[in-house]
């Protein structure tokens, strides 16, 4: 039997799923080799081995049936960012200047706003930085994280993004203050007297029922919804971390928000006994504010730590 060469061996005791039979490692090793060259091209001044970058790549492929085809898999990922991030995790001076130059060094334009002032962003970057690329006495830094499955500068951006949520969210008020404050602010529905008392007595229910649709998302469709509602990330940038077009991203967005937006009703009609008419208005007075149910159901999981976060959409 064909003895397996050495970058095929490395990425075979480290995937974790067999890809091709050893017998084809010929064609692995090829496969392997214009992967790391590729990759490479992109930063010449970061000398880093093939080996340690395969070894780097293939535990960081999603898993798979057995005798998948690897090359397809190759095709998707942002190999050369994957080449920096290992070169980063390696501590090599040059992939971490060069990290700075065209990834840290873009935070303050992308995360500044006009209720974001200039010494919080600059407090953001440099804590970015420091958990990026700083190992920790529990073992790599951050960026060891990022699995080369979507646009790197995203992943920073988001990483930026869920720190300075943290250090807004420090004197933050109680979701439902939140919401109890928002309801009073409503205006209200016209001259129907009967409907505005529905709002002003059934808040706490609608709070409830927003709840307990958003309990029947699935785990990609809260991740989905934390970067679009918590981390803000715009249909664009999702577009880039998903390596999809926007058209795609409104479509998973419209399809769990419609989601919660049904359930919602159903047990909203259920509890309050409304007619049709009356409920259809009902919702109309609060339909605005689904979105921000949501934002607050996804900060308070965000302040317990979740077993899982996956890594896209369905």
């Amino acid at each position: 039997m064909e003895q397996v060469p050495p970058l095929a061996t490395a990425f075979l005791m480290h995937a974790k799923a067999r890809f091709v039979p050893s017998e084809h490692g010929a064609c692995l090793e090829r496969l392997l080799l214009q992967a790391w060259e590729t990759a490479r091209a992109q930063w010449p001044a970061v000398v880093l081995p093939a080996e340690p970058f395969v070894t780097y790549l293939a535990e960081r492929l999603p898993e798979t049936g057995a005798q998948s085809p690897l090359e397809p898999l190759l095709a998707q990922m942002s190999l050369a960012e994957l080449f920096l991030a290992c070169a980063c995790v390696r501590g090599i001076p040059a992939a971490l200047e060069l990290f700075e130059r065209h990834y840290l060094a873009r935070l303050p334009a992308l995360l500044r706003g006009p209720k974001q002032p200039d010494a919080m962003i600059d407090d953001v970057c440099q804590l970015a930085r420091v958990k990026i690329l700083v190992p920790t006495g529990e073992g790599s830094p951050k960026i060891a994280e990022y699995t080369g499955r979507g646009a790197l500068l995203s992943w920073v951006r988001v990483t930026a993004v869920r720190i300075a949520i943290k250090l807004q969210a420090v004197e933050k008020p109680a979701a439902h203050e939140d919401t109890d404050t928002l309801f009073a602010a409503l205006p209200a529905p016209g001259a129907d007297a009967e409907l505005d008392l529905i709002k002003r007595r059934h808040h706490t229910d609608f709070r409830q029922a927003v709840s307990e649709a958003f309990a029947g998302l699935s785990n990609d469709e809260r991740h989905l919804f934390r970067l679009y509602f918590v981390d803000q990330l715009s249909m664009y940038e999702l577009a880039a971390l998903f390596r999809v077009n926007q058209s795609t991203v409104s479509r998973w967005l419209k399809t769990a928000r419609q989601r919660i937006y049904e359930e919602t009703q159903r047990c909203l009609q259920a509890r309050l006994g409304l007619s049709p008419h009356d409920f259809k208005s009902y919702l109309a007075v609060l339909d605005s504010q689904l979105e921000l149910r949501i934002s607050q159901l996804l900060r308070a999981e965000d302040e317990v730590p979740r077993a899982h976060k996956p890594e896209g959409p369905p």
